[in-house]
């Protein structure tokens, strides 16, 4: 565990603290008692006042910034026959043929998922894309 530079400084300063009590303790043990009370006293109220910032002030983790709601997704769907689409498919069909016919029952619906954050494009002549999954889709070409 390494300490923070405010955790040395504070060692530091009680360091000299006590060099100092020791020292006067030996030259005027009346005048060390003195220091004592009012360094004694001044750490109190500094502990005091920190305890107090550390509850209540100080800085704290920013703000996640809001994620955009579901259902704004930028959709673009560009050229003939394209679809885009936020979710998911269940069937598309950009041509003039006929959807096949589904090889099995639509399983039950679940959930999409969210759409890509960058949204959803679809360019070109019957260019399909969906945010989700896509069921059946023919081209038609």
């Amino acid at each position: 565990m390494t300490l923070k530079p405010w955790a040395w400084a504070g060692i530091g300063v009680c360091g000299a603290g006590v060099a100092t009590l020791v020292g006067f303790a030996f030259v005027d043990l009346g005048t060390a008692d003195q220091i004592a009370s009012v360094a004694g006293g001044s750490v109190g109220l500094f502990g005091f006042v920190l305890a107090v910032v550390a509850q209540f002030g100080g800085s704290s983790a920013p703000p996640t910034p809001p994620t955009a709601p579901a259902g704004h997704t930028q959709v673009t769907a560009s050229g003939a026959g394209a679809i885009a689409a936020g979710g998911s498919i269940g069937a598309a069909s950009t041509g003039g043929a006929a959807l096949p016919a589904p090889a099995s029952p639509a399983p039950s619906p679940t959930p999409a998922p969210a759409p890509p954050a960058g949204g959803v494009t679809a360019s070109g002549t019957g260019s399909i894309a969906a945010g989700g999954d896509i069921g059946t889709a023919s081209t038609g070409t």
